[in-house]
């Protein structure tokens, strides 16, 4: 193995180019002795090394397979010529913290485990990083330390899971899970037909099925061309709990690229550009993705060096069409995508109609036109997953819209999906924290024409941002998803539907105008005009300021760091 392919990590071994009595060499000899101990061989040290980013749990079933999959790779590594140091990183899962004070802790972890993947990579002078993404928070989180450093590398997707059947219904999952919560509480469903679901909704393991977020921003990130094509929608597992073929065989193609790209000298930022960018975000558009989308392509981009801001997703979002049929909008799930020949499709789609870049450069060398160009097109398949531009599934301007007004004089995230919704007014039912607007709905004291203010959730506030997909779940579960509007600083699950507007900014914490806000305040939104206005003479709202306090700071350790240095999520809440 060439010693051109240790860019950096001659400065752990010592360069092999250069004579045994070389100052460096024998400088590096006390490292070289302690990477013995591990199995290095004198001929290892002329070899490359690769991190492998690998956010391993046992704990969730979104990544308990991640060891598995991160052998292969080291395998495949070993095999290609190269070494490869592990760097096992924490991972949060928001379907088993939502509604608890864990759940605080998700969206911290995407920049903590960019940061563990920093400090391992630079620590052991790696030349590449093969970043592992599964959980939500994982997929930008792995990806983020190869903009930041602009590193040779790419990323591969841990896949999606397969449906839960119950009772006769062959397509259920977390979102069916969090939903029946709410008709139990509303006396729709009874404990043992919600004892059922539990028992069956998440048969095995992978990230969440529908376009949720973890499959958003799989595919956002095949868009960005910094994935190989085609590993965005295949499922982890078989119906046996075993992982894919297809996915090993995925795990041995993403580390041959990350040695071709090595090689050939290919680095992240020359793949992570604007336009690139502007791929992902039309991706997530016509998907139908998360909200979280928005907060972590923000968050990429920054890391990257690219100049994005947040009002760009509507200009991009307000001519993409909606053209996936999937959950929680649609019918569908991501392994149906992958049935019908995976994003590719979708690419194919949009780049015909001239919606995205298909000059752009991908991980694997060739243009996202190059990629595609065998693909079929919706319209040729015989499915009704993924609709064509000239028959969409809901029309461009109807999925995720930015707001501003004097509600948010910064921005707002409203996420409708589809929905044929103009207007919406209605009084505040203000609740200082999510725990206590659940207990509301549950007991029945949220009712049609309500405006639910869930505040001090934001970034700083909660701190952690955490999602509300609890109540907004229980508001859709008790049969109130198209006729209470859910206005929350924090955010948003990508299983979140209904009329929801999350990401307010400022948030409640830094005394935005959310603080301010009282139960029977009207609360107005303009879906036409991309406005939500707290309709409240000044001269009220002033004298409510003088008196405003931000609650006590009571946090200690990991969240008083993140409430100290966390951005606003009008910038992707990164945290430098």
């Amino acid at each position: 193995m060439s010693a051109q392919l240790k860019p950096t990590s001659w400065k752990l071994t010592g360069d092999p180019a250069t004579p045994r009595e070389d100052p460096h060499w024998i400088k590096r000899t006390a490292a070289r002795a302690q990477l013995r101990a591990v199995g290095f061989k004198d001929s290892d040290f002329k070899k490359p090394v690769f991190t492998v980013v690998c956010p391993y749990s046992n704990a969730l079933p979104c990544n308990n397979h991640f060891r598995e999959l991160s052998d292969i790779v080291v395998e495949e590594i070993e095999k290609l010529g190269g070494k490869a140091f592990v760097c096992q990183t924490p991972v949060v899962s928001d379907a088993e913290t939502m509604g608890s004070d864990g759940m605080k802790y998700s969206l911290i972890s995407r920049d903590l485990i960019a940061d563990c993947a920093e400090l391992m990579h630079q620590a052991y002078a790696a030349d590449s990083i093969i970043a592992l993404g599964g959980c939500d928070k994982t997929v930008p989180g792995v990806l983020m330390p190869l903009g930041r450093l602009n590193t040779p590398g790419l990323s591969l997707y841990g896949g999606t899971i397969l449906p839960g059947k119950c009772d006769g219904h062959d397509r259920i999952d977390a979102c069916a899970m969090m939903e029946a919560i709410g008709s139990y509480g509303a006396g729709i469903m009874d404990i043992e037909e919600l004892h059922r679901i539990e028992c069956n909704a998440i048969p095995g393991s992978g990230a969440c099925g529908g376009m949720y977020t973890a499959n958003t921003m799989s595919s956002a990130v095949e868009a960005l061309g910094m994935a190989l094509p085609g590993t965005a929608s295949s499922p982890a597992v078989t119906p046996g709990n075993v992982i894919t073929e297809k996915k090993k065989e995925q795990c041995r193609q993403t580390a041959a690229a990350a040695m071709d790209n090595l090689k050939s000298g290919l680095k992240a930022r020359d793949v992570m550009t604007k336009k690139a960018f502007e791929n992902a975000i039309t991706v997530m558009f016509a998907l139908g993705g998360s909200t979280n989308g928005i907060l972590h392509l923000l968050a990429l981009a920054y890391e990257a060096g690219v100049e994005l801001e947040i009002e760009e997703f509507n200009s991009i979002g307000e001519r993409t069409p909606l053209l996936a049929n999937l959950q929680p909008h649609g019918k569908y799930h991501m392994k149906d995508v992958d049935i019908i020949g995976g994003l590719p499709v979708v690419l194919h789609e949009l780049l015909d109609a001239g919606l995205l870049h298909g000059d752009c450069m991908t991980v694997n060398g060739k243009t996202m036109a190059e990629n595609v160009k065998t693909a079929p097109k919706p319209a040729d398949i015989d499915q009704d997953v993924i609709f064509p531009i000239s028959k969409p599934f809901a029309p461009a301007g109807r999925h995720i819209i930015i707001m501003k007004g004097s509600l948010a004089p910064s921005s707002a995230v409203l996420k409708i999906s589809g929905k044929q919704m103009e207007h919406f007014s209605g009084k505040a039912v203000v609740f200082d924290g999510e725990q206590t607007a659940f207990d509301a709905i549950m007991q029945g004291k949220i009712k049609a024409g309500d405006v639910l203010v869930i505040r001090y959730e934001g970034p700083r506030g909660s701190p952690g941002m955490p999602e509300m997909l609890s109540p907004g779940s229980a508001l859709v579960g008790a049969g109130l998803g198209g006729s209470v509007a859910l206005v929350t600083d924090g955010r948003f699950s990508g299983a979140s539907h209904g009329i929801m507007l999350g990401h307010v900014t400022p948030e409640a914490y830094a005394g935005g105008p959310l603080a301010v806000v009282e139960s029977g305040d009207e609360i107005k939104i303009d879906v036409l005009k991309k406005t939500v206005d707290l309709v409240v003479p000044e001269s009220v709202l002033e004298e409510r300021r003088s008196r405003w306090q931000a609650p006590a700071d009571t946090t200690r350790g990991l969240l008083a760091k993140y409430r100290r240095s966390v951005a606003s999520a009008h910038r992707g809440a990164t945290t430098y």
